[in-house]
């Protein structure tokens, strides 16, 4: 039969161009009235939220520094992200990529201080990526033991291991890894110059964003190209289907949790290469429960991730000029986080088209 001309045909599913119009329409309005939200909590402070938002506008894509502010912050957030967008299509809420970050950071760091000093820069970089990677990984497989073994909540698990991951650091740098030279306080030593990421000339960005972007690109394809990747979809659809199939449903459980906390654990490595040189304490402290925001506002789509975590980034770079330009603290900008987030899970699957 013959189509009409204003709609468009896809395989099983078909729009016509005025309902995709109002689906466009609807998600631009979704992420625009959070702000104007935003705005009147600016006015009841006195604050003009216009001339404040074009500042913050300014602060973060007015210049090449405060643009690759805004990617170094998203960095974190996309590979913490990504490590609960990847259990999420398992059908498992992996809640730890604080903790995950923060035992990558440690391991890294372990690894850079007494063993990788010497060694050239590819392969002290890989080595230490190697190691964020094993300690993200080791610190998750204690959720996912007692997931498959304990049958535990995964979701409680993960999320109270981030407390003890946040206390196993801190008995780190304040003993073994404590810095002599540091007059009593605790860090790290400062790892070797020949480990640290190459960062863009009149800027803090650093190539752990390259890195950051080829994971994301992995983690869509082998969800969306591979077998494997349909047999995770299958599992996060269907667990009771997925048994009928003949999937080993804990094994695919525990190696999900795992490769979850690899990425967040690279995370970590690429916060003390890239940025702090040393660990300390609040290394990377909240970054996995932003990521984890990020992961929710994309619907766990690994690329929907990357545009997230560049919003939740230039919001957390604009809390600079927030707290110049209204007097309000910097961390007001978490406000304005939640009422995104609000109004994204507020306006249900309908974004997910």
């Amino acid at each position: 039969m013959k189509q009409q001309a204003d709609t468009v045909a896809l395989p099983g599913r078909s729009f016509s161009l005025g309902g995709k119009l109002k689906l466009f329409a609807f998600q631009v309005g979704v992420l625009i009235v959070p702000f104007m939200i935003f705005g009147a909590f600016l006015l009841f402070f006195g604050v003009n939220p216009v001339q404040l938002y074009v500042s913050m506008v300014r602060s973060t894509f007015g210049s090449a520094y405060g643009f690759g502010e805004v990617l170094l912050k998203a960095t974190p957030f996309i590979l913490t992200g990504l490590a609960a967008a990847l259990p999420a299509k398992a059908g498992l809420i992996n809640v730890g990529g604080e903790g995950q970050l923060a035992i990558g950071a440690l391991f890294s760091t372990w690894f850079a201080v007494f063993y990788l000093d010497h060694f050239p820069a590819w392969a002290g970089l890989t080595l230490m990526l190697a190691a964020g990677a094993l300690g993200g990984a080791v610190w998750a497989g204690v959720t996912a033991i007692l997931k498959v073994k304990g049958k535990l909540n995964e979701t409680i698990t993960s999320l109270l291991l981030n407390y003890v991951a946040s206390f196993t650091v801190g008995f780190f740098v304040h003993g073994l890894l404590k810095d002599p030279k540091s007059f009593n306080w605790p860090f790290s030593p400062e790892i070797a110059p020949s480990l640290r990421l190459p960062v863009m000339d009149g800027t803090r960005l650093h190539a752990g964003i390259a890195i950051a972007f080829v994971l994301a690109a992995v983690v869509w394809f082998v969800l969306a190209k591979t077998q494997l990747g349909f047999r995770i979809r299958v599992l996060g659809g269907n667990i009771f289907a997925a048994e009928r199939a003949g999937f080993k449903v804990n094994k695919m459980f525990f190696w999900v949790l795992i490769a979850g906390g690899a990425l967040a654990g690279i995370a970590g490595m690429i916060e003390i290469a890239g940025i702090e040189g040393r660990l300390r304490p609040a290394t990377g402290v909240n970054y996995g429960y932003l990521g984890f925001l990020a992961a929710w506002m994309a619907w766990n789509h690994p690329l929907r991730l990357i545009v997230s975590a560049f919003v939740l980034g230039m919001i957390s770079v604009a809390g600079n000029s927030l707290e110049i330009g209204s007097g309000l603290p910097s961390s007001s900008v978490y406000i304005l986080m939640a009422l995104v987030l609000f109004f994204l899970l507020g306006s249900g699957r309908r974004l997910n088209k």
